[in-house]
């Protein structure tokens, strides 16, 4: 960036109750979401604190600096600052009567509670005589002092919260005390002066030589000093690990960079006619049309959000006394907000001394049925467009609607009640650190967080966990709005738990029940109940607003969404998630069970008539697996991939046998059956291929074996046969997998279609199969002119092309190095989880070359990214004609598929 460019923007009125504000809510990208609303509230004329906002942009600048200033930067926000004060008629630092800022974070994409913020700047040892003076109340003064020494130190300089906390504690107990309220002003002094002392004693005055004083760190008294660090700690709070872990979650770009908002303070602690809350426009957690949210009498605002103290319903504020005009005038902001935004909104306020202040708004965070309902509420308002409506909802969301809930038949006692902070269920074994909770499920054991409160640091705990449980905090707290944003269920307020984290164990008051970690429980979120033991869950059905918004998706979308299913239940459940047939079915799953040995035998036999006595045996029960799957999706189509992975991985493991082996000899076993076991041993391991991805597997095997895809196509062809005589309409397609070469193709098409033809003329039916092939290699992709003359249609594998492509096997570079990759930015995310651009050139190319071969060429994607929202909007815009995903995803792709055409039409 040039020296010219403009990287500060004034929001707010200027002494003579002009408007000087210089942003908009679409400049969220310069000023982040906070900044941009602060500006817009600004303009349509609601009471909004003056202040001034720093861009992303720069923030970008200095931390590729490596945290240094851009050039003139400073002296920008001087000025800037300079004339705030100006506008306010007060001055940072005033002996007299200062003015209080706070400094706060803004990122264009809403991250709440993962940056910092710091409150009170502008406070020393002169300036709260000035407050004193001014507000006639020193409590309040020593007390905002005290709470801006606390913050400044952990916040900016990085000390440990729990120094400051400690001190508090120590007070209370030397007073006989139970809250921080009944401290009196003498108290909260002399906590400045020990919070001072521990500042001097706790920061290095090597790394911060410019808060030395005669010799000594001093907390610094220069309102200058204290305003750059503090921007400065909340750009770095940009790169902070929670910070970096939420983006990682929600897929925000790292290069966005966050605004800083330095705003003048109002204050909701100035007694009983000041208050400060958080509230929605409706209700988050289930969409309905009611003020929701909390409020704390004489409080600020991290005391609403922390659930130190236990906040009352947005609803009451209008009744109670001192607090009544500005309730009612609250009201009507949230009704102009949200015809405004034209989306629920939502709200920081604060009430000082009756006088309502708006401190921040923003579109709210809501569960998937909240989404759902209030998309479909305000299409019926006429606020919103039915494509519109359609857009509003998140598809990766619509998880959180196919989440377990507690089983409607499951007897159980109900061990405690808390707040139904994020619905869904969720059973585990407590843990009581976020630590925890990840070694939990590093060790595949679901758990479930128990905490006093969570607090931005816990978020990898939060992601582990199947479920989060807290004994404080309201429905705005961290964890209720965490949770809710990550589909996860949560239980918060639960006060009759005392958690002990130390000895990881939370006891139930006025029992004598306690929960040890590793002790099973279970949250109901939709609730609000505890439950000690494992309850039952359930799958919800796709009811009512669900199925009308999927029904409004089905009216836009032009992909087609067919699921991948192995069995007759799962396309049984597919039909009634909305697929429109089976676009991969892995017969491979078929060989499961009971009937591996039966494909073992023919691995390991060289005796033919033993091989084609298991053949048949394969047969039959494949017959009657597409017999169940042909008729649970009769009339759709159902794709069936012949047999893929190479034989060994249907043996044993070579390993476990000669552990076995060894075992056998040790203790004397039999030796003829010793020598049998090593016969098998060097079986198996005559096998064993160096790259088994790309060994005897695919078409290769059908070549090799051609006896394996003859009974594959025969049973396919006779189930269909049977369904077609009971008068039902089967579509069964046939894919072969893995083909490199248009002759791999041919050769298989021609065994293919001679066995239906044979099927055909047993049965006394006409069968038209399709026959296609599985693109999965980039020759394939790039031939795949040549490989349409003898295809039906083309069904792109994206897992194999993505492993083939990068030259990456899945199973072991997930866990390898793929996380090290993401972390150094080598690569923007999964490759496996979202379709690479790289990957989706080649399906572009292989749909456009198929083409050419064949224009009627049908063209499918069938690989996990089919199910993953983004990638399907990469699908929509190559043109292909369906994806497949697992049956849970197919709701999320059919309202993808909508939006990605929704945006096209736009």
């Amino acid at each position: 960036m040039t020296a010219d460019v403009k990287r500060v923007y004034a929001f707010g009125k200027d002494a003579g109750g002009n408007n000087v504000t210089e942003g908009n809510k679409d400049m969220k990208n310069i000023l982040g979401g906070k900044g941009a609303n602060l500006a817009e509230m600004a303009l349509i004329g609601l009471p909004v604190p003056p202040g001034f906002t720093i861009s992303c942009q720069t923030c970008m600048e200095y931390a590729n600096a490596n945290n240094t200033w851009p050039e003139g930067a400073l002296d920008t926000i001087q000025e800037y600052r300079l004339d705030l004060e100006k506008r306010i008629g007060k001055r940072i630092g005033d002996a007299e009567d200062p003015l209080l800022v706070s400094v706060r974070s803004g990122a264009p994409m809403s991250m709440p509670g993962m940056m910092d913020t710091v409150l009170n700047l502008g406070l020393n040892d002169e300036s709260v005589y000035g407050l004193i003076k001014h507000t006639d109340n020193a409590r309040f003064s020593w007390d905002s002092y005290r709470r801006f020494i606390q913050m400044f130190s952990n916040v900016v300089m990085g000390l440990d919260g729990d120094l400051f906390e400690n001190a508090i504690t120590a007070k209370k107990l030397a007073r006989g005390v139970k809250s921080d309220t009944e401290l009196s002003a003498e108290d909260l002094q002399e906590l400045v002066a020990e919070f001072k002392q521990i500042f001097s004693q706790n920061v290095s005055a090597e790394e911060h030589p410019e808060l030395v004083v005669d010799g000594a760190v001093a907390f610094p008294q220069n309102p200058d000093v204290q305003l750059k660090l503090a921007i400065e700690a909340v750009f770095g709070s940009w790169n902070n690990p929670r910070a970096v872990l939420y983006r990682k979650q929600n897929k925000i770009a790292d290069d966005l960079g966050t605004a800083v908002n330095v705003q003048c303070m109002v204050f909701g602690n100035k007694g009983e006619t000041s208050a400060t809350g958080v509230a929605f426009t409706r209700n988050p957690a289930n969409g309905e049309k009611e003020f929701y949210g909390d409020y704390l009498v004489n409080a600020q605002g991290e005391d609403v959000v922390a659930g130190i103290r236990n906040t009352s319903p947005i609803a009451e504020l209008k009744h109670v006394d001192g607090l009544q005009e500005a309730g009612k005038e609250l009201e009507g902001v949230f009704t102009i907000l949200e015809n405004h935004y034209r989306d629920m909104c939502d709200i920081e306020f604060t009430i000082e001394q009756g006088k309502l202040w708006m401190l921040q708004t923003r579109v709210g965070k809501r569960t998937a049925a909240a989404a759902l309902h209030i998309a479909i509420e305000m299409e019926k308002e006429g606020l919103i467009t039915k494509e519109e409506a359609v857009c509003r909802v998140d598809p990766a969301q619509l998880d959180q609607l196919l989440h377990p809930q507690f089983d409607k038949n499951a007897n159980y006692d109900v061990l405690a009640r808390g707040l139904n902070a994020s619905p869904g269920a969720a059973v585990g074994g407590a843990v009581f650190s976020a630590a925890d909770a990840v070694k939990a499920v590093e060790e595949g054991k679901k758990c479930v967080l128990v905490r006093w409160e969570t607090t931005p640091d816990d978020l990898a705990g939060m992601i582990a966990a199947e479920g989060i449980l807290t004994s404080h905090g309201g429905k705005t707290s961290h964890a209720a709005v965490i949770a809710r944003g990550m589909g996860a269920p949560c239980v918060c307020g639960v006060e009759q738990l005392k958690i002990d984290a130390e000895k990881k164990e939370a006891a139930l008051t006025g029992t004598d029940i306690v929960i040890h970690e590793g002790d099973m429980i279970s949250l109901d979120g939709t609730t609000g109940i505890v439950v000690l033991g494992a309850v039952d869950l359930v799958m919800p059905e796709l009811t009512g607003d669900l199925d009308t918004i999927l029904e409004w998706a089905d009216e836009y979308r032009r992909l087609g969404v067919r699921a991948n299913a192995d069995n007759p239940a799962d396309a049984q459940l597919s039909r009634d998630f909305g697929a429109e047939g089976i676009g991969l079915d892995r017969t491979e799953h078929m060989f499961l069970g009971e009937r591996k040995q039966i494909i073992q035998t023919f691995i390991l036999n060289e005796d033919e008539e033993v091989r084609k006595e298991a053949v048949e045996q394969l047969f039959e029960a494949q017959t009657g697996d597409f017999y169940g799957m042909f008729k649970a999706m009769d009339g759709l189509p159902v794709i069936v991939r012949l047999l893929d992975p190479p034989l060994h991985e249907f043996l044993e493991s070579p390993r476990a046998l000669d552990v076995e082996i060894a075992r056998m000899e040790a203790t004397g076993a039999d030796a003829k059956e010793i020598a049998a076991k090593r016969e098998l041993m060097d079986k198996i391991d005559s096998m064993a291929e160096q790259n088994p991805m790309l060994g005897l597997r695919g078409c290769r095997l059908g070549i090799v074996y051609p006896i394996l895809p003859e009974m594959q196509v025969r049973a396919i062809a006779t189930a269909a046969a049977k369904l077609k005589k009971e008068g039902l309409d089967p579509k069964p397609e046939i894919m072969i997998p893995l083909v490199s070469t248009v002759k791999e193709l041919d050769k298989m098409r021609g065994v293919a279609e001679r066995v239906i033809a044979e099927v055909a003329e047993e049965q006394g039916v006409e069968l038209e199969l399709p026959i296609g092939t599985m693109i999965e290699l980039p020759r394939a992709a790039v031939t795949a002119d040549e490989i349409a003359t003898k295809a039906d249609f083309f069904s792109f594998g994206t897992n194999d092309l993505t492993q083939t492509t990068f030259g990456f096997s899945r199973d072991d570079v997930e866990a390898e190095f793929i996380p090290q990759y993401l972390a150094e930015k080598l690569l923007p995310y999964n490759p496996f989880a979202t379709v690479d651009p790289g990957v989706a050139k080649l399906v572009k190319m292989g749909v456009e070359l198929g083409h050419e071969g064949n224009p009627d060429l049908v063209c499918g994607v069938c690989g996990e990214h089919g199910g993953d929202p983004d990638s399907v909007k990469t699908f929509h815009k190559i043109g292909l004609d369906y994806v497949s995903c697992s049956p849970y995803r197919v709701p999320l792709a059919r309202l993808a598929a909508a939006q990605a055409a929704i945006a096209d039409k736009q």
